[in-house]
């Protein structure tokens, strides 16, 4: 591993900003249902970044909506350290990291914590769909988390993960708020889709086609 990665591996132990989590079968597990009370100190909406990476997306919405909170949740921590550290730079108090496997999501949160979801450019699982995160098994572990009417929001360059999706939304009688097949074409004015990562800017460099898609339960 090179030193780097180590010291970041580290160091993002240390910092205030980020939890971590790997003790799956712990007797003193972690107090979810106190995002709001204990840790931002607010009654903000709290809004998650899966697969966040750098967490571009957690700070740029961050940046955008002061008014809410936003925690991006990932498992690769070299990454997150990226993110982690902006944020403590630029005093972004309504933005936390959370390191550990998203399949766990509901040992941190409890039932109606959430109001709304973004997924940015995650592997697309090619071919492993249940590992998918806008799958079956990934929507009914986001389901009793989330608040009534909460949005699933999806970025991505991957057509196969972008059609997969939608045909979940039709197949479980989800309910599609927006579609966007190609972003820059359409040239939407929404905010929230003009934040780019770095994964989105080297895609745009190699002329793929980046969807967008946004669906709910209720």
């Amino acid at each position: 591993m090179p030193k780097i990665k180590v010291q970041r591996m580290e160091n993002i132990r240390t910092m205030p900003n980020v939890f971590e989590w790997s003790d799956y079968n712990s007797k003193n597990p972690f107090p979810k249902g106190t995002w709001n009370s204990e840790i931002f100190r607010n009654p903000n909406p709290i809004v998650l970044e899966l697969a966040c990476g750098k967490g571009e997306y957690s700070i740029g919405l961050g940046k955008l909506y002061p008014e809410k909170n936003f925690i991006g949740f990932d498992i690769k921590g070299n990454r997150m350290w990226v993110g982690a550290q902006r944020a403590l730079q630029e005093g972004m108090d309504n933005v936390r990291f959370f390191r550990a496997y998203i399949d766990h999501l509901d040992q941190f949160f409890t039932n109606k914590e959430i109001d709304e979801i973004w997924i940015i450019f995650p592997d697309p699982q090619l071919k492993k769909n249940r590992k998918k995160l806008t799958s079956q098994k990934f929507l009914e572990l986001y389901r009793p988390l989330l608040k009534k009417g909460a949005k699933i929001n999806l970025k991505t360059d991957s057509d196969e993960l972008y059609y997969f999706t939608h045909e979940i939304i039709q197949e479980h009688n989800l309910i599609l708020h927006q579609e966007i097949p190609d972003i820059y074409e359409e040239r939407s004015s929404n905010p929230d889709l003009s934040i780019q990562t770095y994964y989105e800017q080297m895609h745009l460099k190699r002329g793929r086609t980046i969807h967008f898609i946004s669906f709910s339960f209720d």
